[in-house]
């Protein structure tokens, strides 16, 4: 099932929007519908949705502003709108469709169509996420990350992935943060003791809660909550899998 949230500054938009996709489009739940742009932002950042339908022109800040003050994108956007000038834009901003109003149901159930296709080509489709939830570590253990003239401590959640820089190590935490500590990646691996952790490479320790993807092209990568590509060693692989399971 596709989450999906419609900004639009008319409810009505909204209201024929979302009956138009639970006719025709039953594989998509609608989370929300925002007319503020502002609450909007707030709204796709807390939901998180795989979807979002986006009307441009809004008094208040225009669909393209509006993105760019998201923290959440790792999603679908499809742009709804009665203009037909945006379209170069809105596929810059990598939109899977154009819709112009009145949307039509045959191009809303194509738009659609596209986002699950792009789903079932990731080879793990959205089951990945059910056996990451598995591996999610019983309690909450704090991290401690000792810095300079301070030690910060974090739930071993927000950390995403460690990576080695010689005899430091890159921690990358949830919200965009990096921390860099006088320890090497094996002593911090010993740290972590934590089921939910993997060295995965000779260069990286991985949350393996935060694994969005595992990619078998191209040498085989992990792809990261953060959208960060993480590189998987060779002799590393098969136990990998074992552990995710698939």
């Amino acid at each position: 099932m596709l989450k999906a949230i419609i900004v639009d500054d008319e409810a009505n938009a909204i209201k024929n929007l979302k009956w138009e996709i639970e006719r025709f489009c039953p594989e998509v739940s609608i989370l929300d519908g925002f007319t503020s742009p502002s609450e909007a932002i707030s709204g796709i950042n807390y939901l998180k949705p795989d979807c979002v339908f986006l009307d441009i022109e809004m008094p208040e800040m225009d669909g393209f502003q509006l993105l760019k003050e998201l923290r959440f994108r790792d999603f679908n956007l499809i742009i709804t709108t009665a203009y037909d000038n945006y379209a170069i834009k809105a596929f810059k901003e990598n939109a899977v469709d154009y819709l112009l109003k009145p949307i039509d149901s045959d191009d809303l159930k194509r738009a659609v169509s596209k986002i699950i296709s792009q789903k079932e080509k990731q080879g793990l489709g959205f089951e990945l996420n059910k056996v990451i939830d598995s591996l999610r570590p019983p309690n909450n253990k704090k991290i401690s990350i000792p810095l300079s003239g301070r030690t910060l401590f974090v739930d071993n959640e927000e950390v995403i992935y460690c990576k080695s820089d010689g005899n430091y190590t890159e921690i990358y935490l949830t919200e965009g943060k990096c921390e860099v500590i006088t320890k090497n990646l094996k002593d911090v691996d010993r740290e972590l003791l934590n089921e939910a952790f993997y060295r995965v490479h000779n260069s990286f320790v991985v949350n393996t809660y935060h694994i969005k993807e595992y990619i078998r092209a191209d040498g085989h990568y992990l792809i990261m909550s953060n959208n960060q590509k993480i590189p998987i060693s060779r002799t590393k692989r098969d136990a990998l899998v074992q552990r995710l399971a698939i």
